[in-house]
């Protein structure tokens, strides 16, 4: 499962195209299709009611009609976030609720929707094609703020599409099996075999070391890491509360980095093991015969 962010729009009218894979007007929305949104749309339309496409446009750009001058921190306008989860070729046909459960988990992680919050970010969740969701969301808050995103938002959505992949019993990018495509230009490589396998070999022991729970280099950062986010957590600054919390973040991400490099480690192939040459038995010169009758010389 991968989940890739678009760039954002000023309205969401395009992203909402690109959603259903076709023009978003003159046709209505059903439940199966919009699988999740916001907590505060029930106080916008009645449950029974499904809404056409250009109406779920109407309703997601409303914010920005709302509040024109509200921007992000760099002076950005374009509210409209989109994001899109696609599956594996292979994986399973999900359920509507499974769906709904990954459109729920991405918007927590995105930071569009709080546990209790129904004042928060208008989003909703769309499943129109076929091993795909695509989440469509305003960053712009009733109260006119605007939802800040963390840089690393890219890395928090992937950990946690490793924890869906896991939960949901999807498959991965880093276990899938190789495309035949890609493994028949491999295989056409002029470059022998068993040496790609030797490099792999030499390159896999310098990634364990690196990834090693107990002496890598990653795990000693992961624990500076992890006693820095323990001490700050123990002040009562609220501004060290917000850097222990950061720290948190950045030590999984680099225990997701100790599992990527086992992960590729898995992956590589391996030079055959050479078979050890027997070792040849000492030479001894043979006794010349002694002619029948013969006797030894005193």
């Amino acid at each position: 499962m991968i989940i890739r962010i678009n760039p954002r729009d000023l309205s969401s009218h395009a992203p909402l195209t690109e959603a259903l894979g076709r023009p978003s007007s003159g046709q209505i929305l059903s439940d199966e299709t919009v699988v999740a949104h916001w907590l505060g749309l029930d106080d916008y339309t009645p449950l029974d009611d499904h809404w056409m496409s250009v109406e779920w446009a109407e309703h997601l750009d409303a914010p920005t009609w709302e509040h024109p001058f509200a921007a992000s921190s760099h002076g950005d306008r374009r509210a409209i976030w989109h994001a899109d989860v696609r599956l594996a070729r292979d994986d399973r046909d999900l359920t509507g609720p499974e769906w709904s459960e990954i459109a729920h988990r991405t918007a927590r992680t995105a930071g569009i929707q709080r546990p209790g919050d129904n004042n928060g970010c208008r989003w909703i969740a769309v499943q129109a094609r076929p091993g795909r969701l695509d989440l469509l969301a305003n960053l712009i808050r009733p109260d006119d703020t605007w939802t800040a995103q963390p840089p690393w938002l890219l890395a928090l959505l992937a950990a946690e599409s490793r924890r869906i992949e896991t939960e949901l019993d999807l498959i991965s990018p880093r276990t899938g099996g190789p495309d035949p495509d890609s493994a028949a230009r491999f295989a056409r490589r002029a470059t022998p075999q068993a040496d790609v396998a030797g490099a792999a070999t030499q390159l896999a022991g310098l990634l364990r070391q690196l990834a090693d729970e107990n002496t890598g280099p990653l795990s000693t950062v992961r624990g500076l890491v992890e006693h820095a986010a323990h001490r700050l957590g123990r002040l009562s600054h609220a501004h060290a509360q917000g850097s222990a919390h950061q720290l948190e973040l950045i030590a999984r991400r680099l225990h997701g980095i100790q599992q990527d490099l086992d992960a590729t480690v898995a992956a590589l192939p391996t030079a055959p093991a050479v078979p050890a040459r027997p070792t040849p038995a000492p030479y001894r010169a043979a006794a010349a015969p002694v002619p029948p009758g013969a006797r030894l010389a005193r």
